[in-house]
């Protein structure tokens, strides 16, 4: 609770700098219902999705035993691990899909105050594109693959013994950041075109981050032709991808990649949309990503934030993370991670318990 206070007292500090004043009020009576709300914790366990390619899953969850924080490499959740799981019953299961090379830790933050609120969340680790491993870039699977992998998890959980009966019909989300962002948005419906990412790339000198990163990891792009062996029942990328998943009923984007989706397809999407771009983002170039979703998906509840780089999504690591896109745990002069957090999550649990009231 103290952990809590703290959290809710940056996050007043940044509303009172960014938002208006009706919205600031509005804020404030939004964070003290979720403060008294929050009496269940969240707790963490691992599960693997057996296949081809095992999946790496974080499931949080709400518990009613104490959670303290655990130092798990470079992130610092605030979990019970392998805590009792709560007897309330669940508000419904959020799958988390995070950016190229990262893992299902990344987002904890936003994890763990869903799971206190009520729900289970699924964090994956993207087999073939995470901090060890980023071989699916280069391997022509890229754009199917990687929403496939969120739907094998939802299968897994949904035939659980301890969890599928306790999943609520039709209380299905999904949030991703970067690469996870465009996974979100293809299991609500939108469409891929891999070409459109070399014709980007050839016509346009401001978007160097996604065009470095689109290349595939540095020490792969030389034999990237050669890199083509995949499972026997992984389906290779066709001209158009189209992978949507109808039990995803909500979806939240965080500076999606987006450039490669058809505008035709944007368009008709259905599912209710939360999408936040960086004003600041040097990996992902708004207009070309976020904006287009924002200029395609009109429904889609959109907003940019002030200050934020890329990487102001992520949970903030306890040390440097230096990768292709730049360090994880850097943030642009004047931009207070934390503080913008504890914004973030109300939002993020405002959107969903809006789908499902």
């Amino acid at each position: 609770m103290i952990l809590l206070l703290v959290l809710l007292s940056l996050a007043l500090r940044w509303a009172a700098r960014h938002i208006r004043p009706v919205a600031a009020t509005a804020f404030v009576a939004l964070a003290t219902l979720s403060g008294a709300a929050l009496a269940q914790h969240a707790g963490l366990r691992t599960l693997v999705v057996p296949g081809d390619e095992p999946i790496n899953v974080a499931l949080f969850y709400p518990t009613v035993r104490s959670a303290g924080v655990v130092q798990l490499g470079p992130w610092r959740p605030v979990v019970g691990l392998g805590a009792p799981v709560s007897a309330e019953p669940l508000k419904g299961l959020i799958l988390v899909s995070h950016g190229t090379g990262g893992n299902e830790l990344a987002h904890h933050n936003l994890a763990t105050r869903l799971a206190a609120e009520g729900y289970l969340v699924a964090a994956v680790r993207h087999p073939g594109d995470n901090w060890q491993d980023r071989s699916m870039i280069t391997s022509g699977r890229y754009f199917g693959e990687r929403p496939r992998q969120v739907s094998r998890v939802l299968d897994a959980l949904l035939v659980s013994p301890e969890w599928g009966p306790r999943i609520p019909v039709g209380r299905i989300g999904a949030l991703g950041h970067s690469a996870g962002g465009y996974t979100v948005l293809a299991l609500a419906g939108a469409q891929a075109e891999p070409a459109r990412a070399a014709q980007h790339c050839r016509s346009v000198q401001d978007d160097p981050g996604f065009c470095g990163l689109a290349q595939g990891p540095k020490a792969l792009r030389p034999v990237a032709a050669a890199n083509t062996a995949m499972p026997a029942n992984v389906v290779p990328d066709g001209a158009l991808v189209s992978v949507p998943d109808p039990r995803i009923r909500a979806v939240v984007a965080l500076a999606p990649m987006a450039v490669v989706f058809t505008p035709e397809s944007l368009k008709a999407v259905t599912v209710p949309v939360l999408l936040r771009v960086a004003e600041q983002d040097a990996v992902l170039t708004g207009k070309y990503h976020g904006g287009l979703v924002a200029a395609n998906l009109p429904t889609a509840q959109a907003a940019t934030v002030p200050g934020a780089g890329h990487f102001a999504f992520m949970a903030q690591p306890s040390q440097s993370l230096p990768s292709d896109a730049g360090d994880a745990a850097a943030n642009p002069a004047g931009f207070d991670r934390v503080a913008y957090h504890a914004v973030l999550e109300a939002q993020v649990v405002q959107f969903f318990a809006q789908q499902w009231r």
